[in-house]
């Protein structure tokens, strides 16, 4: 499945500033970019940098005062990996790969550490493996209303828990801290994603099932499979669309995502919610 998208975001600086941006969409075996164009208005010089955890395509740039527009776009062929989720066991952690376990510590804004009681009186009883996590997706969904302009940057799962209000970033956050209070692996997954409305990036989360990556979102706001990956961290804090050090105001954000599609197929044959767990990893 192919599908295109991209973004283009306006800015106004008072004064020199830094940007460093996270909003090229990433290349695996999963995910193939087969075309890509990044725009930068006024022409600025800018670093790129791999990170060798996670994968991020960062690149930062410096902008002198006035306006600034960057504009990303790509045409993605995306390839999922579909298994039935009765089969889809929890891992104990002395058997994880090494390069998971660090997704089962608290971070910033997922204080799984203060969320065992909730999680264990919650979900400690139930059937561990994928249905738990759905569970758990469930319980967010039923609980903890998606009011726009209700939380911000400082605002973790422990405030959302504690607030029931969010937006996909807090729903996704208490999903990862509650799968670590029970010793799953979970981390923060930013991207886009097909059916959001109004158009925006999006936050969702993955949780290590017997032996990937699954995707899951509490919002229920677009079909899992129609999401394409930026990045991924142990919560937003590493998968950011744009952190900046200077004073600048966003004028204008506009992003867009569609399915390339041939005559013999249309948006339902590949854009529809489905039972299947899914993964991209």
């Amino acid at each position: 499945m192919k599908l295109r998208l991209g973004c283009q975001l306006n800015y106004q600086i008072a004064q020199f500033s830094t940007f460093v941006f996270n909003i090229r969409v990433g290349d695996s075996d999963h995910q193939k970019v087969c075309q890509e164009t990044l725009k930068i208005e006024p022409q600025q010089d800018f670093d790129e940098l791999l990170s060798p955890v996670s994968e991020n395509r960062y690149f930062r740039l410096n902008a002198p005062a006035g306006k600034l527009q960057v504009s990303y776009q790509a045409t993605v062929e995306v390839s999922q990996f579909c298994a039935n989720p009765d089969e889809i066991l929890e891992v104990p952690p002395a058997d994880l790969p090494l390069e998971v376990v660090p997704f089962l510590f608290p971070s910033r804004y997922c204080q799984s550490d203060k969320l065992m009681q909730l999680a264990q009186s919650e979900f400690g009883e139930l059937l561990p493996g994928y249905s738990r996590v759905t569970a758990i997706c469930n319980w967010i969904y039923d609980k903890v209303a998606y009011l726009s302009g209700s939380t911000d940057s400082q605002t973790s799962a422990y405030d959302t828990a504690t607030e029931r209000a969010g937006v996909c970033r807090d729903f996704a956050h208490l999903g990862i801290a509650f799968c670590r209070a029970l010793n799953i692996p979970a981390r923060f997954v930013g991207g886009y994603a097909y059916g959001l409305n109004p158009p925006d990036f999006h936050a969702y989360f993955e949780a290590y099932l017997g032996d990937r990556w699954y995707l899951f979102d509490a919002t229920r706001l677009v079909p899992l499979n129609g999401t394409v990956r930026i990045g991924t961290g142990r919560d937003a804090a590493d998968v950011s669309f744009a952190t900046i050090f200077g004073p600048v105001q966003m004028n204008q954000m506009q992003l867009f995502i569609e399915p390339v599609l041939d005559e013999n197929t249309s948006v339902q044959d590949v854009l529809t919610p489905t039972t299947e767990a899914i993964s991209t990893s």
